[in-house]
């Protein structure tokens, strides 16, 4: 499969091709790794022969996704420029950044309140875009949007959780609502088909 391919499995599909001639121009090695609770990416320089890596955590939403793949070739471009000469997230990088990011912006790849803010952060980018707060509100908001079904939109049988954590698994529908059965507790309980819920991790 084309590195586009598995790329836009994993961001917005107008992003995938910039990306991927990325790997190829700077010769990188690009990773999609599980979670990892203490970062959303990394960036190693090249070591011992090994050259330039990037890893990104593959379960953040697509626009989550595409910061933070630029945010690591900024840092990668900062390090081809200055080594380590500079501060990881100091001016250097910061002008990367807002370099690397200019290709999404012009194609209007983000909805208009990522955008908003990404330029917002680019005006005056006190942070690492990972850390500044309005951008990473305006990111977390489409984690919600991610796994979020109306229940009659689910095959029976699919595993499903809601708010309150509790896993079910749908059943057929009785006149007006769907017979779920709790995996917690084991009882029945009857569900509004347009109630909203999350698909478990074991429902797909």
């Amino acid at each position: 499969m084309k590195k586009e391919n598995i790329l836009a499995q994993y961001m917005p599909d107008a992003a995938a091709p910039i990306i991927a001639r990325w790997i190829d121009y700077f010769q990188c090695e690009f990773k999609i790794s599980k979670n990892r609770a203490t970062k959303l990416g990394d960036y190693r320089h090249p070591f011992k022969g090994a050259g330039h890596k990037i890893s990104v955590n593959n379960d953040l939403n697509a626009y989550a996704f595409l910061v933070t793949t630029v945010h690591e070739f900024a840092h990668l471009l900062t390090w081809n420029d200055h080594k380590n000469k500079v501060k990881p997230h100091g001016d250097e990088w910061k002008r990367n950044f807002k370099r690397m990011m200019v290709p999404f912006i012009d194609q209007n790849i983000f909805p208009e309140d990522i955008q908003s803010a990404i330029i917002s952060y680019l005006n005056n980018p006190s942070a690492a875009s990972c850390t500044d707060l309005k951008l990473s509100r305006a990111l977390k908001k489409y984690d919600l949007l991610l796994n979020v079904s109306r229940l009659e939109e689910l095959p029976i049988n699919t595993v499903f959780s809601i708010k309150d954590g509790r896993q079910f698994k749908k059943g057929e529908r009785l006149r007006k609502r769907y017979r779920c059965v709790c995996l917690d507790n084991g009882n029945t309980y009857l569900f509004n088909p347009l109630a909203e819920v999350t698909l478990a991790a074991t429902g797909t």
